[in-house]
């Protein structure tokens, strides 16, 4: 295994930033991210939970965001048929992650989300 990385956020704290429109979700998100999100009733439980998941792929990595060169929108979260949350990784997190596997879990309520990430 070569990390792992766990981050829960509050909900609101999310629901806040995306609703102050000031480009928050674009520099976030994926269009991907926002079309999915966007869709479903309780979609800031589901960009918190994205949002968790790409700070716990960023401490899995043991790196912060600041020195990382990794942006947030180059991690993306896509659900498989079944519903399984993936990262897809795209620019320098896909650099980062050459020739490595990552695990995703996530889970969210209405004032909570959380994410954990293996690396191995």
């Amino acid at each position: 295994m070569r990390g792992i990385g766990t981050d829960i956020v509050e909900v609101d704290r999310i629901a806040a930033k995306i609703g102050k429109g000031q480009g928050f979700r674009e520099l976030v998100f994926t269009p991907l991210e926002i079309d999915y999100c966007e869709k479903l009733v309780n979609k800031f439980e589901s960009y918190a939970a994205r949002f968790a998941a790409k700070e716990a792929f960023l401490k899995a990595l043991g790196l912060g965001y600041g020195g990382s060169g990794i942006h947030f929108n180059e991690i993306e979260v896509r659900n498989d048929a079944a519903g399984k949350p993936e990262l897809f990784l795209i620019g320098n997190a896909a650099a980062k992650m050459e020739g490595l596997n990552v695990l995703l879990s996530m889970s969210h309520i209405k004032a909570v989300a959380m994410a954990t990430v293996v690396i191995f």
